[in-house]
């Protein structure tokens, strides 16, 4: 199923987390095919950062700075938007951070969404919402086959179980209060996203690139981990079917999602670091023998429901993802014109999906 760029035409839509990297891609795509996009977030968290390299100020409706934790200024941006499909991904998105603040990642990702859904409660335009989550919500049995939409919510780090929190609060407002107000309310769980434009710490990709921009030999904490990598817009792709679909058809599609790669795609760190590297000159890895806090070893995603249901499934294997992250970070070191660049990869990942 390819993004239905008519549906977006002219809807109303409001993202949370919109300065952040999978959000400020979202706003950008969304912006592309005619949606009136209002955003709401803090200010953008890396120096550089997607939002401000792909102009995206200039594109929205509107672009409210303020915290997913101020209850009140939520309510009153959304209810100022009106509008009709709601995108959350504000978020605190770092395991290794949430050991140094789950104070902080708790109140972000678990009220922050009771925020969102309060704030969707009292405003009358909403139909779809769509919550995103994590491929880490699950309750981890490092087990080799994908976990599955109906799999125990668990996490051993703070920034894990806050999405798994997140995740059941999720289900409850929409059994107690949505589903009966006509609003249908979805969560969705995507893999290990990589693309240009991600600055954030303590990712792998953005780690490499770092390292070689500095000249410096990449250091690695875990090379035999694996994950489900993907590019970022693969989930993005499939945040919007699933918000078409609980717009268009509703109630059948208010359900949780996995949206992740082919098995295939699933590859242990040091496999990425090592294509990496011979794909550009000069780059190097070694790995850190220092003590480091909990993260999971293995981590699948099962996404055969998406794949039957909604007619979605991933375009962009895992080289082709790691190309065009390289091809865009290439590009903004030229100086290029990365709005301009940004929309060309959406538009190609488009083209690849019509022709899937």
């Amino acid at each position: 199923m390819a993004v239905n760029r008519e549906f977006w035409r002219g809807k109303r839509v409001f993202i949370t987390g919109h300065t952040g990297f999978k959000g400020g891609w979202l706003a950008l795509w969304l912006t592309d095919m005619g949606a009136d996009v209002h955003g709401y977030a803090l200010t953008p968290p890396t120096e550089p950062n997607f939002f401000t390299v792909a102009n995206l100020q200039g594109r929205l409706a509107s672009s409210t700075i303020a915290d997913i934790r101020d209850a009140d200024a939520l309510l009153q941006a959304m209810q100022t938007a009106r509008p009709d499909i709601v995108l959350h991904l504000a978020a605190q998105p770092l395991v290794r951070y949430s050991y140094v603040a789950p104070v902080e990642t708790y109140a972000v990702n678990v009220m922050g969404t009771v925020n969102l859904l309060e704030a969707v409660r009292q405003t009358p335009s909403v139909k779809a919402v769509v919550n995103v989550t994590t491929d880490k919500c699950y309750e981890n049995r490092e087990w080799v086959w994908p976990y599955r939409e109906n799999e125990a919510m668990g996490g051993f780090d703070p920034y894990s179980s806050s999405k798994a929190c997140s995740e059941l609060v999720t289900a409850a407002y929409r059994r107690s209060f949505l589903d009966t107000a006509g609003t249908y309310l979805a969560s969705a769980r995507a893999g290990n996203v990589m693309g240009g434009g991600d600055w954030a710490d303590d990712r792998l990709v953005p780690d490499f690139l770092r390292a070689l921009d500095a000249s410096q030999t990449l250091t690695i904490r875990s090379p035999l981990a694996t994950r489900p990598w993907q590019h970022v817009l693969e989930p993005l792709s499939g945040y919007l079917a699933l918000a078409e679909r609980l717009f268009t058809e509703g109630k059948s599609f208010a359900d949780a999602w996995n949206f992740g790669p082919e098995e295939a795609d699933a590859r242990p760190v040091q496999w990425i670091v090592e294509y990496l590297c011979s794909q550009v000159p000069n780059a190097a890895w070694q790995c850190d023998a220092a003590p480091q806090p909990h993260e999971a070893n293995t981590l699948k995603l099962d996404s055969s429901k998406a794949k039957v249901q909604l007619g979605w499934r991933p375009r962009w294997n895992l080289q082709t993802a790691l190309g065009m992250t390289l091809a865009w970070h290439q590009a903004w070191k030229k100086g290029s014109d990365m709005a301009a660049i940004s929309v060309h990869q959406i538009q190609a990942y488009e083209v690849a999906a019509k022709q899937a």
